[in-house]
């Protein structure tokens, strides 16, 4: 329980992974401004203006807030959704593969170990595409050097890596390696690849509408502005203070959204894709380590 206790107070002061850099210029911003109010007060200026309260509802900006966060959070979960199938999809298809197609010969099999390490080079590619960066040598280490600098020519990388692997399959099966049954399961788990990149390319290339994010912006911006009218006459000098806790709140709620919307980055708060990709390829190397007949 104490350790759990220490763990909670660890996180709730953490800066890493938070928005706090994010949103402090803005939140200090608001409460300065909230000081001058303070000071204009003090001066026995007319700046007190209790009816800005009722300007922006807190329940509509309230809604609009929480429909931002949702709608950046499904964007976040569906994401994971994808690359959750995708290394199910990974694990099966490579299992089908090493298992049912039978080799003869040492290049036969080393073959099959180039085609199972596509399977991550797919992956690792798809992690490249999705962040706009450019083949670089992890997928060096994956596939053979002419496919590798193939690789470097092509406009999409994950598509390219998905028909080699086809290729082969259908290679196989025209050496009656594989009947027209397990071909057309494995080209079944091919095509789950190929529709889970699709997806993640819908969450990326569908950002949210720019009329919205503005028109939030504008709301935010407002509300805390003209929140020291509403509050100096009551709390004074403690004006700047509060505004910046009120802009805190919203202004971290707004950047979570923004920080989530999309998940296949390199920020903190996005997926694990590098370790994911990791993970996918020490599966496969336990894989290639047995032969079939080994796994029971």
């Amino acid at each position: 329980m104490a350790s759990e206790r220490k763990q909670w107070f660890q996180t709730a002061f953490q800066i890493k992974g938070s928005v706090i850099p994010s949103i402090l210029g803005r939140t200090v911003l608001c409460g300065l401004f909230g000081v001058v109010i303070s000071v204009l007060f003090y001066l026995r200026l007319p700046v007190a203006m209790p009816t800005l309260a009722s300007l922006i509802p807190n329940i509509v900006l309230g809604l609009l807030l929480v429909f931002r966060t949702n709608t950046a959070y499904e964007r976040f979960w569906e994401g994971r959704k994808c690359w959750g199938t995708l290394i199910n999809t990974v694990r099966n298809l490579s299992r089908q593969i090493w298992l049912a197609i039978a080799v003869a010969t040492p290049e036969a099999r080393h073959e099959k170990i180039v085609v199972l390490r596509m399977l991550v080079a797919f992956c690792v590619a798809t992690k490249l595409h999705l962040r706009q960066e450019a083949i670089n040598d992890e997928l060096n280490v994956l596939l053979p050097p002419a496919k590798y600098d193939t690789l470097k020519k092509m406009h999409h990388p994950p598509l390219e890596i998905a028909f080699w692997i086809g290729d082969y399959l259908q290679q196989e099966y025209e050496q009656d390696h594989l009947n027209a049954y397990q071909l057309s399961a494995m080209h079944k788990l091919l095509d789950t690849l190929v529709d889970m990149l699709g997806a993640c390319e819908r969450i990326l290339k569908t950002p949210m509408p720019i009329a919205y994010a503005i028109h939030l912006k504008q709301l935010l911006l407002l509300y805390c502005l003209s929140l020291p009218f509403q509050m100096v006459e009551s709390v004074g000098w403690w004006t700047g203070p509060v505004v910046i806790l009120i802009s805190f709140t919203l202004f971290g709620i707004e950047e979570i959204g923004i920080e989530i919307e999309n998940p296949f980055g390199r920020d903190p708060n996005d997926l694990p894709l590098d370790t994911i990709c990791d993970t996918m390829l020490r599966n496969i190397e336990d894989l290639i380590t047995l032969a079939p007949g080994e796994a029971g």
